[in-house]
């Protein structure tokens, strides 16, 4: 091992101890330190370069929109008798303000009750917009300046903002409607974390998962057990209303063995939805249950990458996600792929039919995701 990569390895871990230490529910009492967590990993997957360099800024405007689609599942309610689940401590009825935000969103504006986000943002523009902007309002004001602290002590070591929790509203709109002035809504990620939050991402992702759902729990005194399930699992989207078109685009055949598919045709996420919950047509692929069964939460092969990228560019695709008035997810899902797939280290094992598996191929990998 190179001194360089040894180095590289020390600071990933440092920074994951770091890390796990913000994890501690009892510092916070909203579960938004958790929700700009993840948003971050999901960002950084979704810009890295064509060459798989992370990004070394991002923007609260970004983090807005990740934050409503994090949160969006979650405005379903748990049960008949439970409602919304609760994700703010205080008194019975108080609900987090970006939730009720959300929850407002879509009882107002959406079709029916699962319908996905990118259907009521096309529903619905100017209010969507309008939510946007209060969620970036109440990212700027409240978790972005308390993030980095551990009980009374800030330490920056995630990223750089250029304001404080005294930041005001006034300030904060003026920038929203594009008026000059000096509010800096970039988050400037400290030296290497971008590279650090993609390289760790499928071990901090269940994690903060467990953590969050744990929160939850304790705020609705409801047990663990089905919370993580329902609040990040990929049933949580009705994918099987893309099935028909799915089948079609891909000639009646499975994507992974290439045979008829016939009975038990299952919606397949192509990046697993474990390391990177993304529901863009994109990221769907129509399986036989079996394949699917086989393939699991492996990364695909690299004849699987290279069909799939090679589908990703074609009109089909893009009509579907019209027509459905879904998510198409492509340039994103392609981000994240190289994110993964150019960071594979040598000999992992990729999943090509049944129980057999490959090594992986960086030449042939890079040149696909190129």
């Amino acid at each position: 091992m190179t001194g360089v990569r040894a180095s590289s390895e020390r600071g990933a871990i440092g920074f994951a101890e770091k890390l796990l230490q913000l994890l501690d529910e009892g510092q916070f009492t909203a579960t938004y330190k958790y929700a700009v967590l993840l948003g971050l990993l999901d960002l950084c997957l979704e810009n890295v370069s064509a060459k798989g360099v992370a990004p070394s800024v991002l923007t609260t405007r970004q983090l807005a929109e990740k934050t409503i689609a994090l949160y969006w599942p979650h405005t379903l309610p748990y049960t008949g008798k439970t409602g919304v689940l609760r994700q703010n401590a205080g008194s019975a009825c108080t609900q987090a303000e970006i939730l009720r935000a959300i929850a407002r969103f879509r009882d107002d504006v959406a079709d029916d009750p699962f319908a996905p986000l990118e259907r009521a943002k096309r529903q619905a523009a100017k209010r969507f917009e309008r939510l946007t902007r209060t969620v970036e309002w109440k990212l700027i004001e409240m978790p972005l300046p308390r993030v980095q602290v551990v009980g009374v002590t800030e330490d920056r070591f995630i990223y750089d903002i250029a304001w404080d929790k005294n930041i005001r509203r006034s300030t904060v709109a003026a920038y929203q409607d594009g008026k000059p002035g000096q509010f800096d809504n970039r988050i400037a990620l400290k030296p290497n974390v971008g590279d650090y939050l993609v390289e760790l991402n499928a071990l901090l992702r269940p994690l903060v998962h467990r953590q969050w759902a744990r929160m939850v729990a304790r705020l609705n005194k409801l047990t663990e057990a089905r919370l993580e399930t329902f609040l990040f699992g990929a049933q949580r989207v009705p994918t099987n209303a893309l099935r028909p078109g799915l089948i079609e685009l891909q000639d009646g055949m499975c994507f992974y063995c290439r045979r008829a598919l016939k009975r038990e045709v299952d919606v397949d996420h192509f990046i697993p939805w474990s390391r990177y919950p993304e529901d863009g047509v994109a990221n769907l692929v129509a399986a036989h249950r079996t394949c699917n069964s086989a393939k699991r939460d492996f990364l695909a092969a690299t004849e699987h990458v290279e069909r799939w990228r090679y589908r990703a560019d074609d009109a089909a695709i893009l009509r579907l996600a019209d027509d459905a008035s879904w998510r198409n997810g492509r340039d994103d899902a392609l981000s994240v792929a190289r994110a993964i797939y150019l960071r594979l280290p040598v000999g992992t094992k990729l999943w090509l039919a049944g129980r057999k598996l490959l090594n992986a191929e960086p030449d042939g990998l890079r040149e696909v995701l190129s």
